[in-house]
């Protein structure tokens, strides 16, 4: 017997023999399952177009083909066809809805929620619902404020024993300010709100010799010295005015040089050469005051410096005439945001203020009357016999605020105003005033 082994007795290793041979099945054939796929000529081909190039899936049975190459039987289960989740369609039935490029699946309608994630993967192109994210608490950042990093400081004092004994103990002790010196303090951050665009100011009386210019030179000076920004004073008394006398006269100009060359004036440099300007900042444009002059100061005439002065200056106070039917009083009233009615502490004082307010409810100017502040003004040391507080009730139920001004002899004076040389009552009655005058700013713009 021969000792070559017969083919039946051969490893299946070896090609065409063993019990494959036997059965006819040839280790070079493709497998059976491959026979399932789509063949290359039923596979769609790209297009040159890439809009209508559509994406398809690579199939887990060749991207398994490529790594290794079985000789016999279907692949491993883990690489079979992934079945589509549920409520979504199987893979070859997708419908690109028009408009629609492909490849991008739509999520679910608005305010539905999105289906449960299945076992196995979202289908190609399918939009996938946002990752989940656990609910923590989100915490702030840190405040960088400067009351978050430093500690407080009390404000310094600024009068009384609290002030003697914060300069002697070499500003080591320190106890605070006082409630009246916190009081002033919160009105000049009143008064020193800021204010947008330009906001006029007239100041009125039918009665001479109450002390109008006296109250427009010492609450505009008030202002500016507060504010710090751009305030004027307008003479518009056509009766020989006296605002310029209130300061130091730094040019004989007039508002008639003004209106004469008005075209030429571009830059507040311009402007300033027609203007005397006081130690508190405050600026007064005079009047004309040449008896040769016969030309009356027109409403068109104020106008027109109003046109000028608003681009250059954040308040403009008028100090109008005592007579209510001269030529410019027309324009005043029509381009005033607020009125300062003046009167003194005197019988026919209180009579001429109340004959003012009359005149404008007759003439259309309800509004200016309700928002007008009424100043009594002390031109004497006392009152007399006058009952104050009835003359404060009368004006404070027809205009929006009553002020009073007490009497002062650097005000008596009648010569150039200083606010250092006012006494301290002159001056809280002066911040008071400023601060309702504030109060009446744009409501966008008023303080909290």
């Amino acid at each position: 017997m021969s000792d070559q082994p017969r083919s039946d007795e051969l490893g299946s290793d070896q090609p065409g023999r063993g019990a494959d041979a036997r059965h006819g099945r040839d280790d070079d054939a493709p497998p059976a399952w491959l026979s399932d796929l789509p063949s290359t000529d039923e596979r769609p081909r790209h297009s040159a177009d890439p809009a209508e190039t559509t994406q398809l899936p690579r199939y887990p049975s060749e991207a398994f083909r490529d790594e290794q190459r079985f000789s016999e039987g279907p692949p491993p289960a883990q690489w079979t066809d992934p079945t589509p989740p549920t409520g979504f369609p199987a893979v070859g039935q997708y419908s690109t809805p028009p408009g629609q490029q492909a490849g991008h699946q739509q999520g679910p309608p608005p305010g539905q929620p999105w289906p449960p994630a299945p076992s196995g993967a979202y289908p190609p192109g399918a939009v996938l619902p946002p990752p989940y994210r656990p609910d923590v608490p989100q915490t702030p950042y840190p405040d960088l404020a400067t009351h978050a990093l430093l500690k407080p400081v009390k404000p310094a004092p600024t009068s009384g024993w609290r002030r003697w004994l914060y300069v002697l103990s070499g500003k080591t002790i320190n106890v605070g300010e006082s409630p009246k010196d916190a009081h002033r303090r919160n009105l000049v951050a009143h008064v020193n709100h800021p204010l947008q665009g330009c906001y006029k100011i007239a100041v009125l009386s039918l009665k001479g010799g109450v002390g109008k210019t006296t109250i427009t030179a010492t609450l505009g000076a008030t202002l500016a010295s507060i504010r710090g920004d751009r305030v004027v004073a307008v003479d518009a008394n056509p009766d020989r005015g006296t605002l310029s006398q209130k300061v130091a006269l730094e040019t004989p100009a007039t508002v008639r040089d003004l209106l004469h060359d008005a075209d030429n004036i571009e830059r507040y440099s311009d402007v300033r050469r027609y203007t005397s300007q006081g130690p508190s900042r405050l600026e007064v444009l005079a009047s004309e005051s040449d008896p040769a002059v016969s030309e009356a100061f027109s409403s068109q005439d104020y106008a027109r410096t109003l046109e000028v002065l608003e681009r250059f200056y954040s308040l403009v106070l008028t100090d109008c005439g005592t007579g209510l039917m001269h030529s410019a009083m027309s324009a005043v009233l029509s381009s005033a945001d607020t009125l300062i009615v003046v009167s003194s502490g005197s019988v026919d004082g209180a009579r001429s203020a109340s004959a003012t307010l009359d005149w404008l409810d007759a003439h259309g100017h309800e509004d200016l009357v309700r928002n007008s502040v009424c100043v009594v003004n002390a031109v004497r040391p006392r009152s007399g016999k006058v009952d104050m507080q009835k003359v404060v009730d009368h004006f404070s139920r027809r205009c929006r605020a009553v002020r009073l001004v007490p009497f002062d002899p650097h005000l008596e004076e009648g010569a150039e105003i200083s606010l250092d040389r006012l006494q301290p009552s002159t001056r809280d009655a002066l911040i008071e005033l400023a601060a309702v005058v504030a109060d009446g700013f744009p409501s966008e713009f008023r303080p909290r």
